[in-house]
């Protein structure tokens, strides 16, 4: 059973950092199915989460995707709310069940309705930026997640970004977003489940492959349909767990 959740946690690193993601709702799945114990879930989670999109930002980064004028008003103040929402002990389910809806909506948009991707982004407000920067980062550090399944389809269906420029943003946006999660645990005493150096080194593997294809290999077309692939993976993931 190790094997076989070694291998699952590779293909979602593989297939999360192929659009930029760090892979966390899939992880948190993962972990849920084979009944790792809820007090190591979020802390490992988000500490895959710190190498899988790290790995995913610096190959999209070196391909020439990463505008720091675009994330930047974002992580502003995703990053302190993050380390708030991290703090927090509450039961997130409602909130993931509405998300879950809401990431539905965002992918039958993509597929369905002409004009979803743009390869000519316009400059988002910086107010409103701000405002999305804390919103997504509070409940990212709330639940686990880094947030960049939520940020990527807002800047692709706002023309914010194209599809491999929302890949860069929003694994930057996961990285930090999750090393600020991270801080707070550990502050409140985190502790580890003992394999996961083994799952880390597992989600390494697979996000050096996944960001590459992604980055190098996948035109815009071809990604979207990953992209939204991920996005129903995800909201199936938050609605059902």
């Amino acid at each position: 059973m190790e094997i076989i959740f070694l291998v699952s946690l590779f293909v979602i690193a593989f297939l999360y950092s192929s659009v930029g993601h760090g892979g966390a709702s899939g992880y948190l799945a993962l972990m849920a199915l084979f009944g790792i114990a809820p007090a190591f879930m979020r802390s490992a989670a988000l500490s895959l989460n710190v190498f899988v999109a790290g790995i995913a930002f610096i190959t999209y980064a070196r391909a020439g995707y990463f505008r720091l004028r675009l994330i930047l008003p974002f992580l502003i103040t995703s990053i302190p709310m993050a380390y708030g929402g991290a703090l927090i002990r509450i039961s997130p389910k409602a909130y993931e069940m509405i998300l879950g809806f809401f990431l539905i909506l965002a992918v039958a948009r993509m597929l369905f309705i002409r004009g979803a991707f743009t390869e000519n982004p316009t400059k988002p407000s910086l107010w409103l930026a701000l405002l999305i920067g804390a919103t997504l980062g509070f409940f990212s550090g709330m639940i686990g997640i880094g947030g960049g399944i939520i940020l990527s389809p807002i800047l692709i269906l706002f023309h914010w970004a194209t599809v491999k420029e929302s890949a860069a943003a929003s694994a930057l946006f996961i990285l930090l977003n999750s090393v600020s999660g991270l801080l707070a645990l550990v502050q409140g005493g985190m502790t580890y489940d003992s394999r996961l150096v083994l799952w880390i080194a597992s989600g390494v593997l697979g996000g050096i492959a996944g960001s590459y294809i992604g980055s190098h290999r996948l035109n815009a077309g071809k990604l979207k349909y990953v992209l939204s692939a991920i996005l129903l993976m995800a909201s199936i993931k938050l609605i059902v767990f």
